[in-house]
C-alpha cells in the first residue's frame, strides 16, 4: 500500500464515497471506472490494496481494507 502522501485526491474521494454507503461492485464500477488514464481511480485503489470486492448475499460488495480506512482517515 502506498503511503498517505502517495494517495491521490481522487482516490481519497473514492474511499470517502465507499465509506458513506454500501455500494455494490456494479455501482462502484459504473461510478468510478474510467478508460482515461487520469481517471483510473478504481484501478489504483485496487492495486494499492485500499479496497476489496467481497461476495455478500446479494452479489458483490465493495469495502475498504484496513489500509483504505487508514488512508481515508489520514492515519496511513
Amino acid at each position: 500500500m502506498s503511503r498517505l502522501s502517495d494517495v491521490s485526491a481522487p482516490t481519497l474521494e473514492l474511499l470517502r464515497w465507499i465509506s458513506t454507503r454500501e455500494p455494490t461492485y456494479a455501482e462502484t464500477i459504473e461510478a468510478w471506472r474510467g478508460n482515461c488514464p487520469r481517471l483510473a481511480v478504481w484501478d489504483d485503489a485496487v492495486s494499492d490494496g485500499l479496497v476489496r470486492v467481497e461476495r455478500n448475499g446479494d452479489g458483490l460488495a465493495v469495502t475498504l481494507t484496513e489500509a483504505g480506512r487508514a488512508a481515508r482517515n489520514g492515519t496511513a
